[in-house]
């Protein structure tokens, strides 16, 4: 079996979908889940595809499992592993799922500790017990936090909002780092039923990201999450036209059926076949299609703005234009990454070389220069 870990490896990252099922009914879910399962046949050959397609700039392979819950096809995922180590394959590779954690049982605990090192498991963790039970169908008592954290001390831990989590954004993030994660993935404003944009939401914030930078400028340990861990050098940096993500021919995401769609976004759990079929029409190969112009051109955040192009296609039927309902509470969020930054290089000078420290001292002045009067009325 290939050695799964090497030094600076770069990943080739495809996924498969397993099932269109799942055991909760989260709150912000936005895919249509179906009774459809992928079978062994049409997995193997999405497993020969990907070990015969890997592009020459990669040196290793991360096979990603999605559904619904991937763990609904248990049976599945045990199948594809004994197949991979079966084809004796060269290049080093690594097996992903992202599950809810709350179908594990003794037989899969045993399966899985015993293949730790090439097969991960990524939770999903919304936050304390009272805003993950809200999110996630009463869930919480039923994983084995400890489980995960002794298999895979380093992974992340994800975590996804909903209107609930907004208002407890900080106790939900700091119980999350108390329980030992020392990152957190997610934590983005998602596509799903809620308006970002109102009003409530950005007084709901404030005194949220107030608390978590400071808790993340007093503390002693690297915390930090995905929402507020950006690089504020990227803004002062040339900008280029171009996507921010593999959609379309970067990304390769197999479907139930075996069918390869633009990404695992763009898929029948989230689109109608009519609205697939439109998308399966566009040259991903071309940037500008991905490159909204106004965003490009008049905001200085727009490089560290979260986008997903599928997301934009959801909300305005166009992988160009960026929903702009996200973007007052985008601005506030980004005003407290540069909060958070300016205070860590203030509290620990030596850590940052000059250029970094001038860049991102350059990037804080001008968002908050462009951005604070906006918010005035809430800083008094």
């Amino acid at each position: 079996m290939s050695n799964s870990s090497t030094e600076k490896e770069n990943r080739f990252s495809p996924t498969i979908c397993v099932t269109q099922r799942c055991n909760l009914n989260c709150v912000y879910c936005y895919q249509k889940h179906d009774s459809k399962d992928m079978d062994f046949e049409t997995a193997k050959k999405c497993v020969d595809y990907i070990f015969d397609n890997v592009p020459k700039q990669f040196n290793a392979v991360e096979i990603d499992f999605i559904g619904g819950e991937p763990l609904v096809r248990f049976d599945l995922l045990k199948q594809i592993f004994d197949y991979v180590r079966e084809k004796k394959v060269q290049i080093p590779y690594l097996f992903f799922a992202t599950t809810n954690g709350t179908l594990l049982d003794d037989e899969m605990k045993k399966w899985f500790t015993e293949r730790k090192d090439y097969f991960v498991l990524g939770l999903s963790l919304d936050g304390t017990p009272e805003t993950h039970n809200h999110n996630r169908s009463n869930s919480f008592s039923k994983i084995d936090i400890e489980f995960f954290q002794k298999n895979w001390p380093f992974q992340d831990v994800k975590m996804t909002l909903s209107e609930f989590s907004l208002e407890h954004l900080a106790e939900n993030i700091k119980y999350l780092h108390s329980l030992g994660y020392k990152s957190i993935s997610g934590v983005n404003l998602f596509e799903g039923s809620f308006d970002w944009g109102q009003e409530k939401f950005i007084k709901m914030m404030i005194p949220q990201l107030e608390e978590i930078v400071d808790f993340y400028v007093e503390s002693d340990v690297e915390y930090k999450n995905q929402m507020l861990d950006k690089s504020l050098m990227i803004c002062e940096a040339k900008r280029e036209k171009r996507k921010y993500c593999g959609i379309g021919d970067g990304t390769v995401f197999f479907d139930v059926d075996g069918i390869k769609r633009p990404c695992s976004f763009c898929s029948p759990m989230t689109f109608d076949e009519k609205t697939l079929e439109e998308m399966s029409k566009t040259d991903f190969t071309k940037e500008e299609l991905f490159v909204d112009d106004d965003c490009f051109e008049n905001c200085y955040i727009y490089p560290i703005c979260p986008n997903c192009s599928g997301a934009n296609y959801l909300a305005e039927h166009s992988f160009k234009k960026r929903n702009r309902s996200k973007c007052r509470i985008q601005k506030l969020i980004s005003i407290f990454i540069a909060d958070l930054q300016v205070r860590k290089i203030l509290k620990n000078p030596d850590k940052y070389s000059d250029t970094e420290k001038f860049k991102i001292l350059e990037a804080a002045k001008k968002i908050k220069s462009a951005f604070l009067p906006e918010f005035s009325e809430y800083f008094e």
